[in-house]
């Protein structure tokens, strides 16, 4: 059953096993206050004494926004078992995140201020490492890739879809034209590219449409071309074995 309510007539549940940092805390603020539609749609849940069983930080978090009511879904006739049950199930996070589609159709500022943690990789840390243990070879091969028969058609190249979404949301607005124009420009990040249908076209291409399809980096013939355009760049230890192993 939902209900609206007071805010100062819930009850943290005093045995909720998760904590938060600050920095998630305050972005949680964030988010409630930028977008507090969301809560009617999840709303807390509590049992038949108003004590909370999922939302122990979103509680926070209102208070901490000056919310006075909130929508709570009251969880009535359940038993010790079932609740503790729920509080575990509805923290546990079964699916995992496809980081390279979130990397093609969302912008990680947006990820970022939502409360997404994006991992980052070290590559100081990851190049510390023995090198007497490592079992592979150091020679640098570049990956060689077999073109198909088949001239796949140009519109195969390229998926515009997630781009044409957010040209129609920002001619929409009453943003200045100049803002407007930053902001389509800004769009064209989110064209996400078939690499494996490009190398085919390539292969089936002209030479004036290879050449400038090998300076847009699209498909990367001359290794060392490619470094000199500044679309390769590469840390002294690698770029050593590779000159080591190829000149």
């Amino acid at each position: 059953m939902r209900k609206k309510v007071k805010i100062k007539d819930i009850k943290p549940n005093t045995q909720n096993p998760r904590t938060i940092s600050k920095k998630k805390f305050n972005k949680l603020v964030k988010s409630i206050i930028d977008f507090p539609e969301m809560l009617e749609k999840r709303p807390l849940v509590v049992d038949e004494n108003m004590v909370v069983l999922g939302g122990n930080m979103r509680l926070k978090a209102l208070q901490k926004a000056g919310f006075d009511k909130i929508t709570v879904d009251i969880a009535e006739n359940w038993t010790e078992e079932q609740k503790q049950e729920f509080i575990i199930k509805d923290n546990v996070s079964f699916g995992d995140w496809d980081w390279d589609s979130l990397g093609n159709e969302w912008l990680s500022q947006s990820l970022d201020n939502w409360g997404l943690e994006i991992p980052s990789v070290n590559i100081d840390e990851q190049m510390e490492f023995d090198r007497d243990e490592i079992p592979y070879t150091s020679k640098i091969n570049a990956p060689i890739y077999e073109p198909s028969d088949k001239k796949p058609d140009i519109k195969e190249l390229i998926d515009k879809n997630k781009y044409k979404q957010l040209l129609d949301k920002i001619k929409k607005t009453n943003l200045s034209v100049n803002e407007k124009n930053f902001l389509m420009d800004c769009a064209t990040r989110h064209m996400v590219f078939d690499y494996t249908k490009i190398a085919d076209y390539y292969a089936h291409s002209p030479k004036e449409i290879q050449d400038l399809m090998e300076e847009s980096a699209l498909v990367i013939i001359d290794f060392d071309k490619a470094i000199k355009l500044g679309y390769i760049q590469l840390r002294n230890e690698i770029l050593d074995k590779y000159l080591d192993e190829y000149e």
